[in-house]
């Protein structure tokens, strides 16, 4: 898997969510909750939530957590210290993906016998296996797997972004939070909901994965840019490269009560999404049993969207260096020669090793301009690149 690091968006992490939604994913095996409220800390890296938890001596483990998946993705090394039940014959077919030197690679089906979530335990759970290195170099720590969309299907499950935690608790008949309930698809097994672009209604799914704010397809809807789309970042998924076309939609998205104006939007000709650029200011609560999802925020007031900022580039990431895997168009640094191929060895004087996601995007998100060293065969050349917002 090739890994970028978008610098408007972060890292779109798709995964198992783009290539399973149309299948029927097996279902996990049996769940237990040993207490009515289970709190699980998170950490906030961007607009991700990543789980931590510890059964036994080997952990911690961190995990992401990716409702725009339907199916749960853990490391081989976790797979083999926890093998499953087999799959019964056609219980979830292996998929193919492209691996990072660009070869397409297989990703096994199998079941893997736990995991735990504080007092939750999730046994015989289907799992594809990826080898998630890559990813735990992005964001500068050990991810074990990506928990999927159906893992809590047994479970009322709250993703609580501005207390960084995930609640687990039974299904029970009255809302157990406060805030907007909106009916999930029954036919899906992703979370889909209704909502409104204005006077336009869009069916989107609710993507946790996502760093992204609304990605739109706009197959029937009317087109109200503000701003509109041009090239941004390319972004790297299991399934290939995804350039962004993003501009910002006229009219504000309504999610109920709660009301973003002119959010800034991805074209895509995939499925309408909302990502955690947006969730990232809910507590929002998914009861599959009941099919609906409640958005909870403590006012009413229009939710304020900060500016993305970029240096225009993107990268796959390797210890030593990191290679400029695309320029942003009509960027500074497209206006300054940067190339797709070149490598960056340093950042601010700093090897790119001492980089993470996190740290990054704080830079990014708060100078003007970025120092950043260049290798030419044996030659370093060094580049100050403006900071810009792509989307005005």
């Amino acid at each position: 898997m090739i890994l970028r690091l978008p610098l408007i968006l972060g890292l779109v992490l798709l995964l198992a969510g783009c290539v399973t939604r149309t299948a029927e994913p097996t279902r996990p095996g049996h769940t237990t909750l040993g207490s009515p409220l289970i709190i699980v800390p998170a950490l906030k890296l961007g607009n991700y939530l990543l789980v931590e938890a510890r059964w036994d001596r080997r952990g911690p483990y961190h995990f992401l957590v990716d409702t725009g998946s339907s199916t749960t993705l853990v490391t081989p090394e976790l797979a083999a210290r926890y093998p499953g039940r087999n799959l019964p014959p056609g219980g979830m077919p292996p998929v193919r993906v492209r691996s990072a030197p660009g070869e397409t690679a297989l990703l096994p089906a199998t079941t893997i016998r736990r995991i735990e979530l504080g007092e939750a335990r999730f046994e015989d759970v289907p799992v594809l296996v990826h080898d998630l290195r890559e990813l735990s170099a992005h964001f500068g720590m050990k991810i074990d797997g990506i928990l999927g969309f159906q893992l809590f299907r047994e479970t009322v499950m709250t993703l609580d972004y501005p207390q960084s935690r995930l609640l687990l608790q039974r299904p029970h008949p009255a809302p157990l939070h406060p805030g907007i309930a909106l009916p999930l698809d029954p036919a899906r097994r992703a979370p889909f909901v209704r909502l409104k672009l204005g006077e336009q209604e869009i069916d989107t799914l609710i993507d946790s994965g996502s760093d992204a704010t609304l990605s739109l397809n706009l197959e029937g809807l009317t087109p109200d840019f503000a701003a509109p789309p041009r090239p941004g970042a390319l972004v790297g998924t299991l399934t290939g490269d995804h350039l962004q076309q993003l501009g910002r939609w006229h009219a504000p998205l309504r999610i109920g009560p709660y009301e973003i104006p002119s959010p800034v939007v991805d074209v895509t000709e995939t499925f309408s999404s909302l990502g955690g650029g947006i969730l990232r200011h809910f507590t929002v609560t998914f009861d599959q049993e009941r099919n609906r999802v409640i958005f909870h925020r403590e006012t009413h007031d229009p939710v304020a969207l900060e500016i993305r900022r970029s240096s225009g580039l993107s990268f796959t990431r390797f210890p030593a260096y990191w290679r400029v895997a695309g320029v942003v168009p009509g960027s500074p640094a497209a206006a300054a020669g940067v190339q797709a191929g070149d490598l960056v060895t340093r950042i601010n004087n700093e090897p790119v090793a001492r980089w993470n996601f996190s740290r990054f995007e704080q830079l990014v998100a708060g100078v003007d301009e970025i120092r950043f060293r260049f290798l030419n065969g044996t030659r370093e050349t060094e580049r100050v690149l403006p900071v810009f917002a792509p989307v005005p």
